[in-house]
């Protein structure tokens, strides 16, 4: 009788998730997750890259009982899969990042913080104290940096995650259009819209307010619009990436790579490895999809750099062919951000739920038993 339970119950895909939470959720919200840059290009390319993959399965191989883990940095994942940093989480759902870190230390792969969480690194190390922790970091200014660098090595992280691709913001005019800027503005229509959700809004006016968690510090000097703008470094050079380098002393990837080129020259100044990404289609429109860039990047860094790559990841066969492709892992978001809309900390753990059964099934019907087989033969991109 629970509508909640019956409506993650009822999402067979991630696209199910998609439209649940469309139907739970102020379009403002949604679109803020739902949405990228410009004319939405690049997203719809991120999507459209993995429909465009062909797979080759193997015939007569046993795949009774597949082993789905995979290794990266040393650490054993459930599967080739992390649940990537989101800003603004508990704006879309007031569980917001601890549950998003419960569901992926309750299934043994890792969650990244976004420096824009709502959730600050230490509440969400409570939360969930056995988990992969990773930290977002964007290359803002060193004072901001090393302090959030210092908090996030004392509360056990793993990984910094420096994400190279927002030397401005990208233009959402899905955003614009809601009035959802920061600070808001939001217009009549808005709030109108809003109002048909009361659960959403009893369950803001009865928890915390939504802040950037990780940021208060700054409170005192900066407003909150300034404090915004503070994120982003129009300036980033290979020298904040040897700065980060020098400060952390736990695993650095490089985020927002989206060539062969870019991928060795983050190397050659200290990135342990790099992500594969153009944010999910929200910065810069009309870029590659990531996807795509996997064969030649792994060809550039060899077999021992670990890389990873996320954008329009939708199924859990998308994740089996970033593998074979020759990525070590897949990372999502949106894929996520829609379970929790739809349904709060339960709604991650069906996100996951739906991820590694589909992940699995496409590892059976490949003709593949374990994920570190998974290899070139058994996908093609278009045209190769």
């Amino acid at each position: 009788m629970n509508p909640t339970q019956r409506r993650l119950d009822n999402a067979l895909t991630i696209d199910d998730l998609r439209k649940a939470a469309r139907r739970t959720t102020p379009l403002s919200v949604f679109d803020y997750v739902d949405g990228a840059a410009e004319s939405e290009v690049t997203a719809d390319r991120n999507v459209q890259a993995f429909r465009d993959l062909t797979f080759h399965p193997d015939a007569l191989h046993p795949v009774a009982d597949p082993e789905l883990e995979v290794e990266v940095f040393g650490r054993r994942w459930a599967l080739p899969l992390g649940f990537g940093a989101t800003g603004y989480t508990r704006m879309m759902h007031h569980h917001g990042e601890a549950a998003v870190a419960r569901v992926a230390q309750a299934v043994g792969i890792p969650y990244g913080l976004s420096t824009v969480g709502n959730t600050t690194v230490e509440d969400v190390r409570a939360a969930a104290p056995e988990v992969d922790l990773w930290f977002q970091l964007y290359p803002t200014s060193q004072e901001i940096n090393a302090e959030l660098i210092r908090r996030a090595q004392n509360a056990g992280c793993s990984t910094i995650v420096l994400t190279c691709d927002t030397a401005v913001s990208g233009k959402r005019f899905r955003d614009d259009r809601n009035g959802l800027t920061i600070p808001p503005t939001l217009r009549p229509a808005t709030i109108v819209d809003m109002a048909r959700h009361p659960s959403w809004w009893v369950n803001k006016l009865t928890t915390e307010q939504v802040s950037f968690a990780s940021l208060k510090f700054l409170e005192s000097k900066y407003k909150f619009n300034e404090i915004a703008d503070r994120v982003f470094d129009s300036n980033l050079s290979l020298d904040s990436l040897d700065w980060i380098r020098e400060q952390w002393k736990g695993q650095l990837l490089v985020k927002g790579i989206l060539s062969a080129e870019g991928a060795a020259e983050a190397v050659e100044h200290g990135a342990d490895g790099v992500v594969l990404s153009n944010h999910g289609g929200r910065q810069l429109d009309r870029t590659p999809a990531p996807i795509t860039l996997v064969p030649q990047v792994r060809k550039a860094l060899g077999d021992q750099v670990p890389i990873l790559v996320d954008s329009g990841i939708r199924n859990g066969q998308d994740i089996a062919a970033a593998r074979a492709l020759g990525a070590d892992a897949a990372l999502v978001g949106r894929a996520y951000l829609y379970g929790i809309m739809a349904g709060g900390q339960d709604g991650v753990a069906r996100a996951y739920e739906i991820l590694s059964t589909e992940y699995r099934r496409a590892m059976q019907l490949l003709g593949v038993r374990r994920s570190i087989d998974l290899a070139a033969r058994h996908v093609s991109l278009p045209d190769t």
